[in-house]
């Protein structure tokens, strides 16, 4: 295997840690922290919240300090720093301690997303399935945070969810600094589009870019609500079906891996066809399937949850190909931040409104907001040009 080769796998199993390690305490809190606690689910939430707020703003700063200072030693901070973070959080001895925990490691999983993705874009001629490829680890990451961790809480109990992969980050950390070594990132000037003078041309850009932060915040908020609250769901509405945490974590890591495949359908389309009709395809999945999902339970639910899930997952790579498009390389890292504050921000504002709309009304009605949501991410794609400027 090539260094770039090398780095590259590196790059996408840091993908992975890092949606796993946010959504270690999801499955935890929903399986055994509310037991063993005493705290309702809803109210555990909110130890959660100031992990993804900063999981969004640091973002920013990430990717700032990685276009100034060193891409490649982001990355390495980025994987010491969550490792050492998620073994403190297994400390833990209240739900203080476990939510600074859990801003620590928001803290340090800021950077892969505006510092991992400027390097995959640009380490490989097909954008669209290098990006798509990185997300599908990504999303196994999402899928394996609740089978693994339903594996440990069975095995160990919940602090080892958090122990084994923080160990494992600062193992990768070290070999991606041997990587770095033998194969640094060298930032290049892409060919992002030139604004020429025409004022059509850069209203035609400017429309691009609007939609893209909008269905990003929307996006957002849909994300969270799926990965995030899935355990939970399927532990309400699958009990005949599955009746031990590490069932239930199969069963979440089924949908959240087969769903996470058509990522590599997306990202060949988007090299061959666009982001339009890719973009309207994926958010009117994701309207039927949450529409459909009120009231349902069983292998139903199970079924209905694996379409949404391909519809959401889908979507990822969409928004990240266009604005990889329309940066320029040597801004490309800074850009991504901006675009991971909105959509982790998105993430933090999410959680309250989860817990308060399942204390209120249960996840049927959280399904027709998301449904709503959908639809609207379904008109600002309608929108879209049908080929972006080059």
């Amino acid at each position: 295997m090539t260094s770039d080769r090398f780095k590259f796998l590196l790059l996408n199993i840091g993908h992975f840690l890092d949606h796993l390690l946010m959504l270690v305490f999801a499955t935890a809190a929903a399986l055994a922290l509310s037991r063993e606690w005493g705290l309702a689910y809803g109210e555990l939430l909110a130890y959660a919240t100031p992990g993804f707020a900063a999981f969004g703003l640091f973002a920013l700063t990430a990717g700032w300090l990685a276009d100034r200072w060193s891409r490649d030693g982001m990355m390495i901070i980025f994987f010491v720093g969550a490792g050492f973070a998620a073994i403190a959080t297994g400390f833990a001895r209240s739900p203080f301690e476990i939510g600074l925990g859990l801003f620590a490691v928001g803290v340090f999983a800021a950077i892969y997303h505006p510092v991992g993705l400027a390097l995959v874009y640009e380490m490989a001629p097909r954008a669209g399935m290098a990006i798509a490829i990185n997300g599908v680890w990504g999303n196994l990451g999402v899928g394996s945070a609740a089978l693994l961790t339903g594996l440990l809480i069975d095995v160990a109990g919940w602090r080892s969810a958090f122990f084994v992969p923080g160990v494992a980050s600062i193992a990768l950390g070290v070999l991606y600094a041997l990587a770095a070594r033998s194969s640094p990132a060298q930032p290049r000037v892409s060919p992002g589009p030139s604004v020429p003078d025409a004022p059509e041309v850069r209203a035609i850009i400017l429309r691009i870019a609007a939609i893209t932060f909008f269905t990003t915040a929307i996006s957002g908020l849909v994300f969270q609500a799926t990965t995030f609250a899935l355990p939970k769901v399927f532990d309400e509405r699958l009990r005949d079906i599955a009746g031990s945490a590490s069932q239930i974590g199969w069963l979440a890591f089924f949908v959240f891996g087969v769903a996470s495949l058509a990522q590599l359908v997306v990202g060949a389309l988007l090299d061959r066809v666009g982001p339009k009709p890719v973009f309207i395809t994926v958010t009117a999945i994701q309207v039927l399937f949450f529409a459909s999902m009120p009231g349902m339970e069983g292998w139903a639910a199970w079924v209905v949850a694996l379409g949404f899930m391909v519809g959401a997952f889908g979507q990822i790579p969409i928004n990240d190909y266009i604005i990889g498009r329309l940066a320029s390389g040597g801004r490309r890292a800074s850009v991504y931040g901006a675009r991971f504050v909105v959509t982790f921000t998105a993430l933090a504002a999410a959680l309250p409104f989860i817990a308060w709309v399942h204390a209120n009304w249960g996840f049927d009605m959280l399904f027709r907001v998301l449904a709503v949501a959908a639809l609207l991410v379904l008109a600002a794609a309608t929108r879209l040009p049908s080929q972006l400027p080059r």
